[in-house]
């Protein structure tokens, strides 16, 4: 029998990414793996947003090369990305999702019930029929994940997801972040709040000006931090 195609280990090799004449991501060597979540931490316009499009595939880099799996050409089948602000269709919460399954090709007769298991996972039992674009941005987040979860992803990318949310809603996301990590998916995701990072990541990734400075295991580098820069940063200060 042939082993299950995985788009794991994900190798960014010496990855650099410019548009405009600008640098966004500059000579990147990073390599993901199945386990538990990887969260890159940074200031804004560290570029890392410009990373998880990379990981996912959405945009080519200008030097280096990125594999999945071993290979530099492979479809994001398997890979699955919620952007800060997802779209919401014109549709009911569950009508959303229904399309996502439809996307991703799951039969019409399955779709239904699915689109329930999804929402109930994601905690918006109660809200199927409720249209989309009157949730909360809470609840719009969690639909955006249901959706993402359609495809049955192996890697599931998340930029910034509970940014701007109180306090309940984030708990809600990260609840879910939980119990999509306990599935076996392996989950890449950005935050600002360093103590989201604390909470969730397995790992961590400081983006700074383009560049890794520092990553590990997020015990190790938050109790001990190799870098001025990582140091620096947990402690509160700007990175300029």
């Amino acid at each position: 029998m042939r082993a299950p195609v995985t788009d794991l280990p994900i190798v960014l090799e010496d990855v650099s990414f410019s548009a405009g004449g600008v640098t966004i991501l500059d000579r990147i060597s990073l390599v993901l793996v199945a386990g538990s979540p990887t969260v890159l931490i940074g200031p804004n316009g560290a570029g890392k947003t410009t990373l998880l499009r990379l990981v996912m595939g959405l945009i080519a880099p200008t030097r280096g090369r990125v594999t999945w799996g071993g290979r530099e050409q492979a479809s994001p089948t398997h890979r699955a990305i919620v952007f800060q602000r997802p779209a919401m269709l014109r549709r009911s919460a569950a009508g959303n999702i229904r399309y996502a399954l439809a996307a991703a090709g799951v039969p019409r007769a399955r779709r239904a019930a699915h689109a329930l298991a999804l929402g109930a996972l994601v905690g918006l039992t109660g809200l199927e029929r409720r249209p989309a674009r009157k949730l909360s941005g809470g609840e719009q987040q969690r639909l955006a994940l249901a959706r993402a979860l359609a495809k049955e992803p192996q890697l599931l990318l998340l930029d910034e997801p509970t940014a701007s949310l109180d306090p309940a809603a984030t708990k809600a996301i990260e609840d879910v972040i939980r119990k999509v990590a306990a599935s076996g998916i392996k989950v890449v995701m950005s935050t600002h709040d360093l103590g989201e990072a604390k909470r969730l990541a397995g790992e961590i990734v400081l983006v700074h000006r383009g560049r890794v400075i520092e990553s590990g295991a997020a015990e190790t580098f938050f109790a001990a931090p190799k870098t001025i820069e990582a140091r620096r940063f947990i402690a509160g200060e700007l990175l300029v």
